[in-house]
């Protein structure tokens, strides 16, 4: 056997004795926390998008996001796109160390399966690959959740403003804020539409007024135009503001910034087409002058 499989054998096995010793005699909490938590502030209210249970990532994870959460992870905007998709922090952690020890493993087992096999692989080799493999492995589920979370929140306001349109057509058939806002929520469908109703839904139960919910539920996910459609429906219901003409303009302005966020993006794909086009005319070009330039150097 392989010194560099015996070393990381001994590893193993030396974490894991540390793990359970440190599992069995828990260090005690500072005194400076405990004092802390006597005067500590009321806890914030539940998040309207309800926290999604993991998978089999999460719970082999799950051990470690304690360890992850204490230095100050996940940041802020993780958060925020872990909110918008409703998954816990603690399942994102979990995620996260779940990967990084599968991409630390990796390299090691695959030098394993070479050693049987007769090849031998320098030591130096695994060590670096597993190192960087568990650092991908870390990072990825942040930038994966990003994305997502982007994806969402462009959905979103693409609902908002069918939403407004429902809402509008609602209170021109002479129905009150709240029914209308309701009745157009009842009448979408998809993600958005349903976080609205069970905001909605919420506020009711709780008897509040709806803009408050609608507040909450734009912060949450990061959607600033639900939180401005929350800002025109309480001065509907405080001001008496004429909420109509308000929602509709607040449609049509989301439809023109829709507008342009897609003509930017066409254009931003048609300049990386161009690329293609301008290395293979570069390619055609060394490909016609290479049989002259050839001649011209063999003739010296």
């Amino acid at each position: 056997m392989a010194l560099w499989l015996i070393l990381l054998l001994g590893a193993g096995c030396g974490a894991g004795i540390w793990l359970v010793a440190a599992g069995l005699r828990p260090a005690r909490p500072p005194l400076a926390r405990v004092l802390a938590a006597l005067y500590a502030e009321p806890a914030p209210p539940d998040p309207v998008i309800p926290a999604e249970a993991g998978g089999w990532a999460a719970r082999a994870g799950r051990p470690a996001a304690g360890l992850l959460a204490s230095l100050g992870l996940p940041t802020a905007g993780v958060r925020a796109d872990l909110a918008v998709l409703g998954r816990s922090p603690d399942r994102h952690l979990a995620e996260k160390a779940a990967a990084a020890a599968a991409g630390l493993l990796i390299a090691p087992l695959v030098s394993a399966v070479f050693l049987l096999a007769g090849l031998r692989v320098p030591l130096l080799v695994p060590v670096w690959a597993g190192l960087l493999l568990a650092a991908a492995g870390f990072l990825a589920p942040d930038a994966a959740v990003k994305a997502e979370a982007g994806r969402r929140r462009a959905d979103a306001r693409h609902a908002l403003s069918a939403f407004l349109d429902l809402a509008t057509i609602a209170l021109a058939g002479g129905s009150g804020i709240d029914q209308a806002l309701a009745d157009a929520a009842a009448d979408g469908d998809g993600w958005t539409f349903i976080q609205i109703r069970r905001a909605l839904a919420a506020s009711a139960a709780a008897r509040t007024p709806p803009w408050q919910a609608l507040a909450a539920l734009g912060a949450e996910i990061g959607v600033t135009d639900l939180a401005e459609l929350a800002a025109s429906v309480q001065l509907a219901g405080t001001e008496g503001a004429k909420i109509r003409d308000s929602l509709a303009a607040k449609a049509a302005a989301l439809r023109a910034r829709q507008l342009a966020e897609a003509e930017a993006r066409a254009s931003s794909a048609t300049e990386r087409m161009s690329l293609p086009v301008v290395l293979l005319a570069v390619g055609f070009l060394i490909f016609l002058a290479f049989p002259a330039l050839a001649h011209v150097l063999t003739g010296l």
